[in-house]
């Protein structure tokens, strides 16, 4: 781990992880806010009792509509060794859930993928990266060791908006060259009979207030360079304005009906497959509560 000078995620800040903390609010140890069953992922994901879900706090992204943004921008959570996380890992598995469904590793890499090698042989759920896509190579490298699923964002495809949004106007850049290093690593999709994902990529892009155009540019690109029968993609409409909606205006609102049928529309023309949310998923439950539960 190369503590000294970080370099983790594209933003590269090369700080000095032993005795301070990153852009991403990272330190020397894991920061997590939670560990439990989730219910509420893509069904190839949840199944019937759940994903063991690791929410890890902190992030290298700067996203004003975060619904987690209790631990992502505020970063609160636990520090805990990389002993004790892997114990959660195997807690998890005897929880029952389907998969151990890691949320935001990017920033955390070295550590989680350690956790995860100290869990295995016992550790036989398969393990599930899911992050905002904002990857640097060498943090695919390290992920792609564990990771038998990659479920990341693909926000935008427009750049002022990534640094309107994310402060982040090289986003689209790192995440499509990312994406595709994800595909790469897992190759084309595999169901269980259960018909829970196995392995493979599914890309979630959720659209925005006044991104109708930004959202049909993001499902074009996957389109012309994706096989799409050999991924899925996740088409969010959950957007709820409340943590710094007063900041961006124009976010001030829900996704309009007319927007979000736009959207589902092009993605049917150009036959992308995958899970497609009913407009009325714009509900402030999709966030769990942040209370150090199984830390």
């Amino acid at each position: 781990m190369r503590l000294g000078h970080c370099t983790l995620c594209p933003r590269a800040c090369g700080a000095d992880r032993r005795t301070g903390r990153g852009f991403c609010g990272g330190g020397a140890l894991p920061r997590v806010a939670r560990a439990a069953l989730h219910q509420w992922e893509e069904p190839c994901i949840s199944g019937t009792r759940g994903s063991g879900t690791v929410f890890f706090s902190g992030c290298p992204l700067r996203c004003c509509f975060c619904q987690n943004y209790r631990i992502s921008a505020e970063n609160f959570g636990k520090e805990i060794s990389v002993g004790r996380l892997a114990e959660i890992f195997l807690e998890l598995q005897a929880q029952g859930a389907h998969n151990l469904n890691l949320v935001n590793p990017t920033h955390w890499a070295p550590w989680v993928v350690e956790a995860v090698e100290r869990a295995r042989p016992a550790l036989k759920i398969p393990v599930v990266c899911n992050s905002g896509g904002y990857e640097s190579p060498e943090t695919l490298e390290l992920l792609g060791k564990v990771a038998d699923v990659w479920l990341p964002d693909l926000k935008y495809a427009d750049a002022a908006r990534a640094a309107r949004y994310s402060g982040a106007p090289d986003y689209f850049r790192a995440a499509s060259s990312a994406i595709a290093e994800m595909f790469r690593q897992t190759g084309p999709v595999r169901f269980g009979a259960d018909g829970l994902l196995e392995k493979g990529l599914v890309i979630r892009h959720l659209v925005l207030p006044g991104g109708l155009h930004d959202s049909i540019a993001v499902l074009e690109w996957i389109a012309e360079n994706l096989p799409l029968e050999e991924i899925r993609v996740s088409v969010m409409s959950q957007y709820t304005p409340f943590y710094r909606s007063g900041e961006f205006p124009e976010l001030g609102r829900r996704l309009s009906s007319y927007e979000y049928r736009r959207v589902l529309e092009r993605a049917r023309e150009l036959g992308i497959r995958g899970y497609m949310q009913e407009k009325s998923s714009a509900k402030e439950e999709y966030t769990p509560p942040f209370d150090l539960e199984g830390v």
